[in-house]
This record gives structure tokens, C-alpha cells and sequence, in this order.
């Protein structure tokens, strides 16, 4: 005889209806954004009452607690590469800085940066280097944390900093061939990646122009007197000279693991053995003990130089600095794995979809729904496949291309993702840089300017992507087939690669 827990689980289980769905997505991002911004509430907690909601919504549609724990235990083993990212990320940073590696790019790197270039140059940078390797959270945190070293000590703020590094990510993984950002937006629409791109690059490459130039104006704010002079820049040189061999060698670890990640070698083998080049770097030219870089791989680095400037620079990393994203990043993905499993987000889309017209509207609302996904699913991948899966049928029907959708799913699910602080992308960004998406998104120009220029221009009738008139519409049992999920088991975020 079965157990009534089986029962429960085969049986009993029912979509949630319309208004559950409104009532519990609603509650969680009214929650979120209003605790945040106006009471400032901890994010930690706000997410665990929206998780215990989500639960008692879950049991009502017939998910008991076993069911649901299961649940909340695929969504973590699915992202458990980006989990374990954040560990080798806070080792990187700790071990780099007691290498010499972090201080060496700041020291080189001050004596040909000035502040009117250092955000459009850097922006470029990021760009660049996303582009060629896909991932962008490989590179914030490599030549990212050593463009936080040089801005600061230009004098540009740190939010702004990590707003550029932000940018150009974005850019690259939303344009570049290797990203599994471009390929699930593809498969998850069913288009080519080549057709794909095409259609990112007739927005994302005049956003990249606009972007550029208002870095070049930012930086220009920052030019003379605001920066403190040029003393501080050189009496920040000599501590770093002072406190660290320069030697070539220091710049080794960051090297290899540059090269690794051009070479296409999964990221998290890239980033560990950037790892153990770092600590082999701390051990033989900073003739550091091994009890030292077991601390700095822990701790961070902890070695006071005695110059402030340099201080706030270099006293960071290590896994326990780590421990506040990847509990935030937990938390959020228990959720977001209910939500997700129970079709919360379908069911309300499913009601609205019918009612929308006009081609601006339908842009809009696509935009407006890949944020909501990243709220709720706190994952850009989710959020991606779920919007792709409940529109392809409406845009095939509208007489639309797939990849008009796959550039809109890149260009709502991956930006937003960037700006909140509880996905586990905002996470990270907010453990690595040091500062919340609330506070460096005003300045991450090119996230938030490309969903912006992408509506305007569809209101002006530009970049519709249409299937040929010659073309017969696809008939309603295709449009129907269209709307099942072509990636059922595509969404395996950050298991083999970090590139969200």
C-alpha cells in the first residue's frame, strides 16, 4: 500500500490558480524591493519569509514538505558550480594579493592609466576579455579586482568602478560566440547561434558606443584636483614596492589563468590552478610561510602595510569573506526552485499574454517578465528558459524570427540579473567588487541603457526581426508544440563553466 506522502506527491498536486500566482510574486518582489531600499532590512531575511511563504503555497497546490526539500535540492545541485565558484573566487583574491600579483597590477598599471581614460579604457578592457573567453565572472574577478586597485587610487569611486566592470561583462557574455548565455538563448528558442547574434548586435553595438562615451565624460569628472594629485599615487607605489617583490614572476598566477580560460578549459579548473600558481608565487618570491597562505586562502589578506590607501586595496579575499553571498545565494535558490517547479510565474503569464497587442507592448512586457523571472527564480538561466518557453509560441505566431526573442531573453534576463542583489549573479558581483547592484547600478550604463534603447527602437519600427511574407505562419498544432520547453535538461548553470 502506498504512503499517503506518495499520494500526496502523485496525486493531489495542482497548478496554483491565477490568484495565488499574482498574490506570492507580488508579496515577494514588492517585499524585497521595499525592505531593501526603503526600511533597509537584511536580504538574508526577507528572502527566508519569502521562502516559507512560497512553501505554505507550494503545500496548498499539494507539494508536501519531502517533496518540496527534494525540489529545493535539485536547484542547488544544478548550481552547484556557481556555489563552488565562490569559494575558489575568495581563494584567488586572498592568495593573489599575498603573491604580489593584485599589488603589481596596480602599481604597472597606475603608471599608464590616466582618470579621463581609466573607465572607457577599462569598460573596453572588460568587454574584450569577456568577449574572447564568455565569462564574465571569470573576469571581474581577475582583471576586475585589479581595476578596483587603480581606480580608487585615481580617485574614481568604487561604485562607479565596479559599474563599469559590470558593463563591459555584460556586453561580452551578451555578444560573445562562447557564452552558454548566447547558446541557451538560442536552444531555448530554437535559432542558430549566428542568427542570434546577429540580432543582439543591431542593439548591443550602438549601446556599446553609447556606453563608451559616457564612461569617457564620467572620467573626465575625476580629472585634477578631485583625484588628490599625483603624490598619493606615487607614496601608494612605493608602499606596494615596499611591502612586495615586483618581480615578473608575481604576475604568473593571473596569467595561466587568463590563458586556461582563452584556452576553453572550464573555468573552475582555470580558477584553481590560478589558485595554486598564487600560493606557489606566496611561498617562493614573497618567501611567505605555508601557514601564512593557508590564512590568506581562509581569511584573506590580513598583513596591515600601514598606508591606508593601500590598507582598504589589499586587505580583502579569502573564503569566509565569501560566507554572506553564498548563504544569500542558497537561500535564494531554495526559492527560486519552487517557484519555478510549481509554475507560479506560467500560470500568471498565461492569463496576460492574450491580452497584449501591439508589437512595443509585447517587447515590453517580454523585458518586463525576464526581470520578474530573476526576482523570483534568482537565476539568470531559469529566468531565461521559463520566458523563452512561455513566448516562443506568441512571437511565432506574430510572424516573428525565434532569435527576436532569444536577443530579448539576453537582453532582459541577463541585465536585470546583474542589478539584484539576491540573484546569485548580484551575489557574486557583490562579494567580489565589494559593492551592492543597489549601489553601482546607476553607473553600470550599458546594462540598463540596452533594455532601454532596445524598446525605443522597436517603438520606432526598427529591428523587428520578421519571418518573410512569403513564408507560411506556422498552423496551431506547430505554434502549440512551440510552446513546450526545447531545453528540458539544458539548464545546468555554472556545472562545467562559469560564465553568468
Amino acid at each position: 500500500m502506498e504512503s499517503r506522502s506518495s499520494l500526496n506527491q502523485r496525486e493531489d498536486i495542482r497548478r496554483p490558480f491565477f490568484g495565488e500566482a499574482v498574490f506570492l510574486l507580488s508579496f515577494i518582489t514588492l517585499s524585497l524591493i521595499v525592505g531593501i531600499l526603503v526600511f533597509h532590512l537584511d536580504v538574508h531575511i526577507l528572502l527566508i519569509i519569502s521562502v516559507v511563504l512560497t512553501m505554505l503555497f507550494c503545500w496548498r497546490c499539494g507539494y508536501n514538505l519531502d517533496k518540496q526539500i527534494e525540489i529545493m535540492g535539485e536547484s542547488l545541485k544544478n548550481a552547484t558550480g556557481a556555489m563552488f565558484a565562490f569559494i575558489l573566487i575568495g581563494m584567488i583574491i586572498g592568495v593573489w594579493i599575498l603573491a604580489g600579483t593584485i599589488p603589481a597590477l596596480i602599481y604597472y598599471g597606475l603608471d599608464i592609466v590616466s582618470p579621463a581614460f581609466f573607465l572607457p579604457a577599462g569598460f573596453l578592457v572588460c568587454c574584450g576579455i569577456t568577449y574572447a573567453t564568455g565569462t564574465n565572472w571569470g573576469a571581474a574577478s581577475t582583471i576586475g579586482v585589479a581595476l578596483i586597485g587603480m581606480g580608487i587610487s585615481l580617485g574614481v569611486p568604487l561604485p562607479v568602478i565596479a559599474g563599469m566592470i559590470i558593463s563591459g561583462g555584460v556586453f561580452g557574455v551578451n555578444l560573445s560566440p562562447l557564452s552558454d548565455v548566447t547558446i541557451l538563448a538560442s536552444a531555448t528558442v530554437g535559432t542558430t547561434v549566428s542568427n542570434h547574434l546577429k540580432a543582439v548586435g543591431k542593439v548591443n553595438r550602438l549601446v556599446l558606443l553609447l556606453s563608451t562615451v559616457a564612461y569617457y565624460f564620467m572620467g573626465t569628472l575625476y580629472v585634477g584636483t578631485e583625484t588628490g594629485g599625483t603624490g598619493h599615487i606615487t607614496e601608494l607605489q612605493t608602499t606596494l614596492s615596499q611591502a612586495f617583490n615586483m618581480n615578473i614572476l608575481v604576475l604568473l598566477p593571473i596569467v595561466i589563468t587568463l590563458a586556461m580560460t582563452f584556452a576553453k578549459i572550464p573555468s573552475q579548473i582555470a580558477l584553481f590552478c590560478g589558485v595554486v600558481v598564487g600560493g606557489l608565487v606566496a611561498g617562493f618570491v614573497q618567501q611567505n610561510s605555508i601557514t601564512d597562505i593557508f590564512a590568506a586562502l581562509n581569511y584573506g589578506f590580513t598583513h596591515a602595510t600601514g598606508h591606508e590607501l593601500a590598507d582598504k586595496l589589499l586587505m580583502r579575499g579569502g573564503i569566509q569573506s565569501m560566507m554572506w553571498t553564498f548563504s544569500l545565494a542558497f537561500i535564494a535558490l531554495c526559492m527560486g526552485g519552487l517557484l519555478e517547479k510549481a509554475h507560479f510565474l506560467q500560470v500568471m503569464l498565461e492569463r496576460i499574454l492574450p491580452k497584449i497587442k501591439s508589437n512595443v507592448s509585447l517587447v515590453f512586457t517580454t523585458l518586463c517578465t525576464c526581470v520578474l523571472g530573476n526576482v523570483t527564480t534568482s537565476e539568470v538561466y531559469l529566468s531565461m528558459i521559463l520566458n523563452g518557453s512561455l513566448y516562443k509560441g506568441v512571437y511565432a505566431e506574430r510572424g516573428f524570427k525565434p532569435e527576436m526573442l532569444s536577443r530579448l531573453l539576453s537582453e532582459g534576463s541577463m541585465t536585470s540579473g546583474m542589478l539584484l542583489p539576491w540573484t546569485t549573479a548580484g551575489a557574486f558581483m557583490t562579494a567580489t567588487l565589494g559593492v551592492s547592484p543597489l549601489v553601482y547600478a546607476p553607473y553600470a550604463v550599458y546594462v540598463w541603457l540596452t533594455p532601454i534603447v532596445s524598446v525605443l527602437l522597436v517603438g520606432m519600427g526598427r529591428t523587428l526581426i520578421k519571418q518573410d511574407p512569403s513564408e507560411p505562419l506556422p498552423d496551431e498544432s506547430e505554434i502549440a508544440a512551440l510552446s513546450q520547453p526545447a531545453v528540458e535538461v539544458a539548464y545546468e548553470p555554472n556545472t562545467t563553466d562559469i560564465k553568468a
